[in-house]
């Protein structure tokens, strides 16, 4: 891998600034947007599709060059750890590019009709993926807790986008457990910062190369308190009953894009361990915690999936799997096992929200012009008529049959099943744990990651021919340009993950390596003269 990093503390070349423009510009145009009428509707649905197309095209960019290079962006220039930076290596990049592509794609969808259904959805939008977006790329802790803020913030407003009791309800609860968790970061990031005197993650690193007895032992009790933080975001159990109830309540478009901040939680986790405790008087901290976390999140997830009656209920558990099988593969300490999962992560997480949106269309009521036009012609039919009384040879909707190859794509990429590249993921994770000696954590998981596929697959075929085989007197899913569009985008993203799924899976492997030489990320951040240890 190449290990080259930008190290110049000035910014010689304009693309350097494409760093901060994911946190710049979706909070520029939302600022905008909170100063226009609610009536312009379209304006703000244009602003908004321009905005997050531009976030797509600068997070491929930041993807192409952190596989060459860590790009470090220093505001106003000060050196770190005295300034701001922002850090967009191999893994934020990603990041940013999965959430982009979601964030497109359930913005898409809202267009239909979510867009319109309450105030201010477009602003608290954007203002959600800026938060992510800043989440990914900060280098430091205080601003990762702003960043956390902010997006807890907007996914509050969308939470209750579209009003109802159901969602008020699920949005109180979702609050109160999102202020707990804030309340976890203050206290740890607070212990963090008496003991170690610094915030800046690679001074961190740095500093916790030669840290004094006393400073270690409250540093890791902080570290353990920022941890239940983080793990309240992963939705691990038992401190992520949260999530299915609340992503079942919110709306479509906002259930897709909240299922990236569970993964914001995940981040944080790989990268503060690789980072923070990969190596050191630290090392392998937490490691036992996070597997045991992982693998009941997975069993957890994969019990609610095989109870759950609706479609989006089920798709809150598959976010949970997802959350779980990547902690438990990082819990093992295998880097083989992490590649695979991080591989796994991108294509479940899409799945995760292209089926959220398939709920949508599947399970709503009926359009009402057609439902009753099909009234009207029951109303009128011959009751002599018994052509239709058989169903043999009925042709299937056009709509059924595209929601039916859709649910079918959801199906095979969340339940591990070839050839998409769910499959292929689990499968680099067996490989990754298989290679060498097997360890006890290495066979939980195996079995953990096994089991899951089939709780997976078995309610997913049950609510695939509840919704789209059994015959119905209801009319067919009117699915809109816009709803099939963005459908359309998340399963073409799924499967254009099967296809290249050998350069994914070496950019995930080269990933893995990065976040495993901490060194590396100390030199680009903090400069070769500063990596070593000292205050």
């Amino acid at each position: 891998m190449n290990a080259t990093v930008l190290n110049a503390p000035l910014v010689s070349d304009w693309t350097d600034h494409l760093v901060v423009l994911p946190i710049v510009l979706p909070i520029a145009v939302a600022g905008a947007m909170f100063l226009m009428d609610e009536r312009r509707s379209r304006l703000k649905g244009a602003l908004s599709l321009a905005t997050v197309v531009a976030l797509l095209g600068i997070s491929l960019i930041l993807v192409w060059r952190a596989s060459e290079a860590a790009q470090i962006y220093r505001l106003g220039n000060w050196a770190a750890p005295y300034g701001i930076v922002l850090v967009a290596d191999r893994l934020s990049a990603l990041m940013l590019a999965l959430g982009s592509v979601l964030g497109l794609c359930a913005l898409v969808f809202s267009f239909a009709r979510w867009g319109r259904a309450g105030p201010r959805f477009h602003g608290l939008f954007l203002l959600l993926l800026m938060g992510v977006n800043g989440a990914f790329l900060t280098g430091d802790l205080f601003n990762l807790f702003v960043f956390f803020e902010v997006m807890l913030a907007a996914s509050y407003g969308l939470v209750l986008h579209g009003s109802g009791e159901t969602r008020i309800r699920a949005g109180l609860g979702y609050i109160a457990v999102n202020l707990v968790a804030s309340l976890f970061f203050l206290v740890g990031v607070s212990l963090i910062y008496g003991t170690m005197g610094t915030l800046n993650m690679a001074d961190l690193a740095r500093r916790l190369a030669a840290p004094e007895a006393g400073e270690l032992a409250l540093f890791e009790i902080g570290c353990a308190i920022l941890g239940i933080a983080f793990l309240i975001k992963c939705s691990a159990w038992p401190l992520g009953f949260w999530l299915p109830t609340t992503y079942a309540a919110a709306s479509a478009p906002a259930a897709a894009i909240l299922a990236i901040l569970s993964k914001v939680g995940i981040y944080v986790v790989v990268r503060l361990s690789l980072l923070l405790f990969g190596a050191g008087l630290s090392e392998g901290f937490g490691q036992t915690w996070i597997l045991a976390a992982g693998l009941a999140t997975m069993a957890y997830g994969a019990i609610g999936i095989l109870a759950a009656r609706d479609l989006t209920r089920a798709a809150g558990y598959a976010v949970m799997i997802s959350s779980g099988t990547v902690l438990a593969a990082l819990g093992s300490g295998n880097d083989g096992a992490l590649s695979g999962a991080l591989y796994y992560l991108l294509g479940s997480t899409l799945a995760a929200g292209a089926l959220f949106l398939l709920a949508e269309i599947l399970q709503r009521g009926r359009d009402p012009l057609e439902a009753a036009q099909a009234v009207f012609a029951d109303e009128y039919r011959d009751p002599f008529d018994d052509a239709d009384a058989t169903e043999i040879g009925r042709a299937i909707p056009a709509a059924v049959a595209l929601l039916g190859s859709g649910f079918l794509v959801c199906t095979l990429m969340l339940a591990g099943v070839p050839p998409l590249s769910g499959f292929v993921g689990k499968l680099a994770i067996f490989t990754g744990l298989t290679t060498g000696t097997m360890t006890a954590s290495a066979w939980w998981l195996i079995t953990a990651l096994t089991l899951s596929s089939f709780a997976t697959l078995m309610p997913m075929v049950r609510l695939g021919i509840k919704n789209l085989w059994v015959p119905s007197d209801d009319p067919p899913p009117v699915l809109r340009l816009s709803e099939f569009t963005a459908l359309a985008g998340l399963l073409a993203a799924c499967v254009a993950l099967a296809v290249w799924g050998g350069p994914a899976l070496a950019y995930a492997d080269d990933t893995v390596r990065w976040l495993a030489q901490p060194q590396d990320y100390v030199r680009a951040v903090l400069g070769p003269t500063r990596e070593g240890g000292g205050s």
